[in-house]
Protein backbone atom coordinates (compact mmCIF):
# COMPACT_ATOMS: atom_id res chain seq x y z
CA UNK A 1 0.00 0.00 0.00
CA UNK A 2 1.35 3.68 -0.89
CA UNK A 3 2.50 6.03 1.86
CA UNK A 4 -0.35 8.89 2.47
CA UNK A 5 -3.06 6.92 1.26
CA UNK A 6 -3.47 7.46 -2.09
CA UNK A 7 -3.69 4.79 -4.42
CA UNK A 8 -3.34 4.19 -8.39
CA UNK A 9 -6.89 4.84 -8.97
CA UNK A 10 -6.89 8.11 -6.89
CA UNK A 11 -3.80 9.02 -9.12
CA UNK A 12 -5.62 7.93 -12.47
CA UNK A 13 -8.30 10.50 -11.44
CA UNK A 14 -6.32 13.40 -10.98
CA UNK A 15 -4.56 12.64 -14.20
CA UNK A 16 -7.64 12.63 -15.67
CA UNK A 17 -9.13 15.99 -14.50
CA UNK A 18 -5.01 17.64 -15.45
CA UNK A 19 -5.73 15.95 -19.01
CA UNK A 20 -8.98 17.37 -19.16
CA UNK A 21 -7.91 20.83 -18.39
CA UNK A 22 -4.77 20.48 -20.86
CA UNK A 23 -2.35 20.22 -18.58
CA UNK A 24 1.00 17.91 -18.40
CA UNK A 25 0.38 15.52 -15.46
CA UNK A 26 3.52 15.92 -13.92
CA UNK A 27 4.55 14.64 -10.41
CA UNK A 28 4.05 17.78 -9.25
CA UNK A 29 0.40 18.77 -10.70
CA UNK A 30 -0.73 15.51 -9.70
CA UNK A 31 0.94 15.77 -6.10
CA UNK A 32 -0.95 19.24 -6.44
CA UNK A 33 -4.15 17.96 -7.83
CA UNK A 34 -4.13 15.02 -4.92
CA UNK A 35 -3.73 17.77 -2.13
CA UNK A 36 -0.42 17.97 -1.51
CA UNK A 37 -0.55 14.05 -0.38
CA UNK A 38 0.96 11.08 -1.36
CA UNK A 39 5.12 10.31 -1.91
CA UNK A 40 6.39 11.49 -5.34
CA UNK A 41 8.11 7.70 -5.69
CA UNK A 42 4.60 6.20 -5.16
CA UNK A 43 3.16 8.96 -7.87
CA UNK A 44 5.94 8.41 -10.17
CA UNK A 45 5.07 4.81 -10.36
CA UNK A 46 1.68 5.03 -10.72
CA UNK A 47 1.87 7.62 -13.32
CA UNK A 48 4.57 5.78 -15.52
CA UNK A 49 1.69 2.40 -15.28
CA UNK A 50 -0.93 4.75 -16.43
CA UNK A 51 1.31 6.25 -19.18
CA UNK A 52 1.80 2.52 -20.46
CA UNK A 53 -2.02 1.73 -20.02
CA UNK A 54 -3.46 4.92 -20.98
CA UNK A 55 -1.11 7.18 -23.71
CA UNK A 56 -2.21 10.71 -23.86
CA UNK A 57 -4.06 11.75 -27.26
CA UNK A 58 -3.17 15.06 -28.89
CA UNK A 59 -6.36 17.10 -28.92
CA UNK A 60 -4.89 18.29 -32.81
CA UNK A 61 -1.93 17.38 -34.82
CA UNK A 62 1.03 19.86 -34.43
CA UNK A 63 3.42 20.69 -36.89
CA UNK A 64 7.46 18.87 -36.06
CA UNK A 65 8.48 22.27 -34.03
CA UNK A 66 5.58 21.94 -31.93
CA UNK A 67 5.92 18.02 -31.28
CA UNK A 68 9.89 18.27 -30.86
CA UNK A 69 8.99 20.99 -28.60
CA UNK A 70 6.60 18.84 -26.52
CA UNK A 71 8.44 15.85 -26.69
CA UNK A 72 11.55 17.99 -25.55
CA UNK A 73 9.33 19.34 -22.57
CA UNK A 74 8.16 15.65 -21.53
CA UNK A 75 11.84 14.38 -21.64
CA UNK A 76 12.76 17.10 -19.53
CA UNK A 77 9.63 17.16 -17.72
CA UNK A 78 10.00 13.26 -17.31
CA UNK A 79 13.88 13.40 -16.53
CA UNK A 80 13.19 16.34 -13.76
CA UNK A 81 10.32 13.72 -12.09
CA UNK A 82 12.52 10.85 -12.29
CA UNK A 83 15.43 12.55 -10.85
CA UNK A 84 13.22 14.32 -8.43
CA UNK A 85 11.58 10.21 -7.98
CA UNK A 86 15.71 8.83 -7.58
CA UNK A 87 16.45 11.80 -5.07
CA UNK A 88 13.05 11.16 -2.75
CA UNK A 89 13.94 7.50 -3.11
CA UNK A 90 17.70 8.15 -2.46
CA UNK A 91 16.34 10.30 0.21
CA UNK A 92 14.12 7.44 1.46
CA UNK A 93 16.97 5.07 1.33
CA UNK A 94 19.02 7.66 3.06
CA UNK A 95 16.65 8.54 5.91
CA UNK A 96 16.02 4.86 6.83
CA UNK A 97 20.03 4.05 6.71
CA UNK A 98 20.29 7.06 9.06
CA UNK A 99 17.43 5.60 11.04
CA UNK A 100 19.28 2.37 11.40
CA UNK A 101 22.65 3.77 12.09
CA UNK A 102 21.23 6.23 14.68
CA UNK A 103 19.71 3.01 16.01
CA UNK A 104 22.79 0.96 16.41
CA UNK A 105 24.61 4.20 17.46
CA UNK A 106 22.76 4.24 20.21
CA UNK A 107 22.83 0.38 20.99
CA UNK A 108 26.51 1.10 20.57
CA UNK A 109 26.68 3.59 22.68
CA UNK A 110 24.36 2.03 25.39
CA UNK A 111 27.07 -1.20 24.65
CA UNK A 112 30.08 1.29 25.39
CA UNK A 113 28.10 2.53 28.49
CA UNK A 114 27.70 -0.93 29.57
CA UNK A 115 31.16 -2.08 28.95
CA UNK A 116 32.28 1.17 30.91
CA UNK A 117 30.29 0.59 33.73
CA UNK A 118 31.40 -2.98 33.33
CA UNK A 119 35.09 -1.99 33.12
CA UNK A 120 34.91 0.11 35.93
CA UNK A 121 33.56 -2.40 38.27
CA UNK A 122 36.34 -4.85 36.98
CA UNK A 123 38.34 -2.44 37.11
CA UNK A 124 37.39 -2.19 40.90
CA UNK A 125 37.54 -5.58 41.85
CA UNK A 126 41.29 -5.96 40.47
CA UNK A 127 42.38 -2.89 42.60
CA UNK A 128 40.50 -5.00 45.43
CA UNK A 129 42.48 -8.04 44.71
CA UNK A 130 45.39 -5.88 43.82
CA UNK A 131 45.01 -5.04 47.87
CA UNK A 132 44.00 -7.95 48.82
CA UNK A 133 47.19 -9.84 47.01
CA UNK A 134 49.50 -7.20 48.37
CA UNK A 135 48.06 -8.01 51.92
CA UNK A 136 48.52 -11.88 51.07
CA UNK A 137 52.16 -10.67 50.40
CA UNK A 138 53.01 -9.11 52.86
CA UNK A 139 50.83 -11.77 55.25
CA UNK A 140 52.96 -14.40 53.27
CA UNK A 141 56.33 -12.85 54.07
CA UNK A 142 55.54 -12.20 57.93
CA UNK A 143 54.35 -15.88 58.07
CA UNK A 144 57.96 -16.81 56.28
CA UNK A 145 59.91 -14.89 58.60
CA UNK A 146 57.98 -16.24 61.30
CA UNK A 147 58.44 -20.14 59.96
CA UNK A 148 62.27 -19.28 59.90
CA UNK A 149 62.08 -17.83 63.42
CA UNK A 150 60.16 -20.58 64.39
CA UNK A 151 62.38 -23.06 62.71
CA UNK A 152 65.53 -21.36 64.43
CA UNK A 153 63.82 -21.84 67.60
CA UNK A 154 62.93 -25.68 67.26
CA UNK A 155 66.64 -26.43 66.58
CA UNK A 156 67.63 -24.36 69.83
CA UNK A 157 64.74 -26.56 71.42
CA UNK A 158 66.20 -29.35 70.11
CA UNK A 159 69.75 -29.05 71.66
CA UNK A 160 68.23 -27.55 74.73
CA UNK A 161 65.91 -30.69 74.66
CA UNK A 162 69.27 -32.94 73.91
CA UNK A 163 70.75 -31.24 76.92
CA UNK A 164 67.74 -32.10 79.04
CA UNK A 165 67.87 -35.80 77.87
CA UNK A 166 71.66 -35.98 79.29
CA UNK A 167 70.45 -33.97 82.13
CA UNK A 168 67.68 -36.82 83.02
CA UNK A 169 69.98 -39.46 82.05
CA UNK A 170 72.64 -37.98 85.21
CA UNK A 171 69.52 -37.79 87.54
CA UNK A 172 68.33 -41.06 86.77
CA UNK A 173 71.66 -42.15 87.79
CA UNK A 174 71.77 -39.62 90.58
CA UNK A 175 68.11 -41.22 91.66
CA UNK A 176 69.25 -44.49 91.36
CA UNK A 177 71.94 -43.54 94.02
CA UNK A 178 69.43 -42.01 96.04
CA UNK A 179 67.71 -45.03 95.87
CA UNK A 180 70.86 -46.77 97.70
CA UNK A 181 71.36 -43.90 99.89
CA UNK A 182 67.36 -44.08 100.78
CA UNK A 183 67.69 -47.88 101.68
CA UNK A 184 70.85 -47.02 103.75
CA UNK A 185 68.83 -44.12 105.17
CA UNK A 186 66.10 -46.43 106.11
CA UNK A 187 68.42 -48.70 108.15
CA UNK A 188 69.47 -45.66 109.83
CA UNK A 189 66.46 -44.89 110.68
CA UNK A 190 65.05 -48.16 112.37
CA UNK A 191 68.44 -47.93 114.81
CA UNK A 192 67.46 -44.62 115.62
CA UNK A 193 63.77 -45.79 116.06
CA UNK A 194 65.31 -48.17 118.51
CA UNK A 195 67.51 -44.90 119.77
CA UNK A 196 64.29 -42.99 120.25
CA UNK A 197 62.77 -45.21 122.85
CA UNK A 198 65.99 -44.30 125.40
CA UNK A 199 65.64 -40.51 124.19
CA UNK A 200 62.23 -40.31 125.15
CA UNK A 201 63.52 -41.43 128.67
CA UNK A 202 65.88 -38.45 128.59
CA UNK A 203 63.66 -36.41 127.36
CA UNK A 204 60.85 -36.78 129.65
CA UNK A 205 64.04 -36.19 132.59
CA UNK A 206 64.81 -32.64 130.77
CA UNK A 207 61.24 -31.91 130.50
CA UNK A 208 61.60 -32.31 134.25
CA UNK A 209 64.22 -30.09 134.83
CA UNK A 210 62.55 -27.93 132.48
CA UNK A 211 59.77 -27.57 134.47
CA UNK A 212 61.81 -26.62 137.67
CA UNK A 213 63.93 -24.39 135.86
CA UNK A 214 61.09 -22.93 135.08
CA UNK A 215 59.83 -22.35 138.53
CA UNK A 216 63.39 -20.88 139.06
CA UNK A 217 63.30 -18.69 136.31
CA UNK A 218 60.02 -17.16 137.30
CA UNK A 219 61.40 -16.36 140.94
CA UNK A 220 64.73 -14.96 138.77
CA UNK A 221 62.00 -12.94 137.10
CA UNK A 222 60.66 -11.37 140.19
CA UNK A 223 64.04 -10.62 141.61
CA UNK A 224 64.81 -8.80 137.85
CA UNK A 225 61.37 -6.57 138.32
CA UNK A 226 62.47 -5.64 142.06
CA UNK A 227 66.66 -4.87 140.50
CA UNK A 228 65.22 -2.89 137.73
CA UNK A 229 62.79 -0.62 140.02
CA UNK A 230 65.86 0.21 142.11
CA UNK A 231 68.11 0.89 138.75
CA UNK A 232 64.86 2.86 137.91
CA UNK A 233 65.13 5.01 141.66
CA UNK A 234 68.68 5.10 141.08
CA UNK A 235 68.45 6.29 137.74
CA UNK A 236 66.82 9.26 139.10
CA UNK A 237 69.59 9.80 141.57
CA UNK A 238 71.67 9.66 138.95
CA UNK A 239 70.35 12.44 137.13
CA UNK A 240 70.27 14.53 140.06
CA UNK A 241 74.04 14.16 141.04
CA UNK A 242 74.54 14.87 136.90
CA UNK A 243 72.88 18.02 137.25
CA UNK A 244 74.51 18.99 140.57
CA UNK A 245 77.98 18.27 138.71
CA UNK A 246 76.97 20.10 135.51
CA UNK A 247 76.55 23.22 138.15
CA UNK A 248 79.66 22.12 140.02
CA UNK A 249 81.66 22.24 137.13
CA UNK A 250 80.19 25.70 135.63
CA UNK A 251 81.22 27.33 138.96
CA UNK A 252 84.57 25.31 138.54
CA UNK A 253 84.99 27.38 135.15
CA UNK A 254 83.84 30.40 136.47
CA UNK A 255 86.58 30.22 139.19
CA UNK A 256 89.16 29.07 137.26
CA UNK A 257 88.06 32.32 134.93
CA UNK A 258 88.76 34.23 137.76
CA UNK A 259 92.19 33.00 139.11
CA UNK A 260 93.35 33.25 135.54
CA UNK A 261 92.47 36.16 136.15
CA UNK A 262 94.21 37.04 139.01
CA UNK A 263 96.83 35.33 137.66
CA UNK A 264 97.20 37.80 135.09
CA UNK A 265 97.02 40.72 137.67
CA UNK A 266 99.79 39.56 139.92
CA UNK A 267 101.87 39.00 136.77
CA UNK A 268 101.53 42.17 135.95
CA UNK A 269 101.71 43.34 139.63
CA UNK A 270 105.24 41.46 139.61
CA UNK A 271 106.50 43.30 136.22
CA UNK A 272 105.89 46.55 138.10
CA UNK A 273 107.49 45.56 141.12
CA UNK A 274 110.63 44.42 139.23
CA UNK A 275 110.50 47.46 137.45
CA UNK A 276 110.14 49.40 141.05
CA UNK A 277 113.06 47.49 142.12
CA UNK A 278 115.48 47.98 139.38
CA UNK A 279 114.35 51.90 139.14
CA UNK A 280 114.96 51.75 142.55
CA UNK A 281 118.69 50.39 142.36
CA UNK A 282 119.18 53.18 139.81
CA UNK A 283 118.32 55.64 141.90
CA UNK A 284 120.89 54.30 144.85
CA UNK A 285 123.74 53.92 142.48
CA UNK A 286 123.61 57.63 141.41
CA UNK A 287 126.00 60.25 143.70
Amino acid sequence: MARGGINKAVVHKARQALLARGVHPSIDAVRIELGNTGSKTTIHRYLKELDNQYPAQPLSTPNLSDALATLVEQLAEQLREEGEARIEEVRSTFEAERQTLLAQVQISQQALAALQQQHEIQAAALAGESAALATTRSTLQTEQTRNATLNQAVGELNLRLADKDEQVQQLQVELRQLQQTLIVKQDELTRLNRDNEGLLVQIRTFKDAQRTLKTQSERRQVQIQGLEVNLAQLNGSRGELEKQNQNLALSLAERVTELRQQLQLIGKLEAQLRQAEKQAQQLQGTP
